[in-house]
């Protein structure tokens, strides 16, 4: 109830705020709900760097431009599956964010790459198996520090938006089964 005078005496009282006064009083009331949006449902992300090439990237080696995705947030840690692309917390840095994509689950034994000591390891309880598609040579991922626990996955890459000929949905699923394990 106190708002809403408030607001209408804003409106009333219009000269004394200015134009400009009150289209700013107008913009910054959508401040809370663009930062909420941005922290519990999805962004924008730009994927540099070449661990996710030739999915991500594609033209890496061509422009310096990167691809721009949707990053979406609400449950990612829920309803994984092998095939999709995820972004988490990097465990040896917690400040930065990777994207790579699950190659197994809870329970799954996977034929690891070097660095990891072990040739094969049983993905324990809370926890998933990424890799790059760039390779062992371009990529840092479980084979460097373990599998990850699903507590750091933040997102799911749902869409490309730039490049603008790769505009669409990421179809996950079409390399689920392409997955080495």
């Amino acid at each position: 109830m106190a708002f809403r005078p408030a607001w209408t005496q804003i409106k009333r009282e219009r000269r004394l705020f200015g134009r400009f006064g009150y289209q700013l009083f107008a913009f910054a009331t959508w401040i809370p709900v663009v930062c909420m949006f941005n922290h519990y449902v999805g962004e924008l992300a730009w994927i540099r760097g070449p661990s996710m090439y030739p999915f991500l990237n594609a033209e890496k080696d061509q422009t310096t431009r990167s691809d721009i995705v949707l990053e979406y947030k609400f449950n990612a840690q829920y309803g994984l599956q092998r095939g999709m692309i995820v972004t988490f917390w990097n465990p040896y840095n917690p400040e930065q964010k990777v994207v790579k994509r699950i190659v197994g689950l809870e329970g799954d034994i996977i034929r690891t790459r070097s660095p990891y000591p072990s040739p094969t390891v049983r993905v324990p309880l809370g926890h998933v198996w990424v890799e790059g598609d760039g390779g062992e040579r371009f990529s840092i991922d479980s084979n460097d520090y373990g599998p990850i626990s699903t507590n750091l996955i933040i997102g799911r890459i749902t869409h490309v938006l730039w490049p603008r000929h790769r505009f669409g949905r990421v179809r996950w699923w079409e390399f689920a089964e392409n997955i080495r394990n």
